[in-house]
């Protein structure tokens, strides 16, 4: 297994979609923001997208996708999520800001290679990543996996829910803290998706005959409909964890 930048080799990137059918909901692949920034991403920050790659059977194993952006360290300069975090890394971008912290937009394991521990060996290439280009903070705006069952918790509730042993309940957030990651904020609105109605029935497998708000399959909040418009709205929720790479952490995989 080895690293592989998409400045590197960004042909290998053209299998994604295949690779990684079924990882994430049909409905995650139509975020609003996508189409004004997606392919900026690999065009301006190509040294932060990168593949866990098995070259001896040429088989990609995980992705990982961050970009650097601000963070005064204060949890109210987190923002509110994902969609906030791209806009704001491209604005300083552009006018030449230094950045300050490294902020993760997706961790993926292909789904042939589920269940190895692959998503600890993604995160730990973003903290070495950061740590590489001199940053102090790694910030992730986490998708909590087990959500989608509460979707009608508020997640800053639900980012502090804890199991009988103390652990964070959600999985996901319960490896990141397990890392070295702190649950610093839940926020309701990290990630805008809104289509035609029509388009959300496609997306969901579900109808929506009159106008109101729907608990949907995988949604980890409900769905808002208004047939009038046309138009369906989803605000993805997301729980900020953060990482302070100037303290000891667990040594991870090199920048190559």
């Amino acid at each position: 297994m080895k690293v592989v930048l998409h400045s590197e080799r960004p042909e290998l990137w053209d299998r994604i979609p295949e690779v990684f059918a079924g990882v994430v909901p049909e409905y995650n692949l139509h975020g609003d923001i996508g189409d004004t920034y997606w392919n900026r991403l690999f065009d301006d920050f190509g040294d932060h997208q990168f593949l866990l790659y098995d070259e001896e059977d040429d088989d990609i194993l995980g992705a990982g996708r961050s970009l650097p952006r601000l963070w005064d360290g204060t949890p109210e300069g987190l923002g509110t999520g994902l969609d906030a975090s791209i806009k704001d890394a491209f604005a300083a971008h552009d006018a030449g800001t230094p950045p300050t912290a490294l902020c993760a937009l997706g961790v993926e394991v292909a789904p042939a290679h589920q269940g190895k521990n692959l998503s600890k060996a993604l995160l730990q290439q973003m903290i070495a990543m950061a740590r590489a280009d001199g940053l102090p903070h790694l910030i992730v705006p986490v998708r909590p996996i087990w959500k989608h069952r509460y979707p009608l918790v508020p997640v800053e509730r639900y980012a502090h829910w804890c199991r009988a042993d103390g652990e964070p309940f959600d999985p996901w957030i319960r490896a990141q803290v397990r890392l070295g990651g702190t649950v610093t904020a839940g926020m309701e609105r990290s990630s805008l998706i809104s289509g035609t109605v029509a388009e959300w029935e496609s997306w969901t497998g579900m109808a929506y005959p009159e106008s109101g708000d729907y608990v949907f399959p995988e949604g980890l909040n409900t769905l808002r409909v208004d047939r009038e418009r046309d138009l369906a709205t989803y605000w993805e929720p997301a729980v900020w964890i953060t990482y302070d790479l100037r303290a000891s952490a667990p040594a991870g995989p090199s920048r190559r």
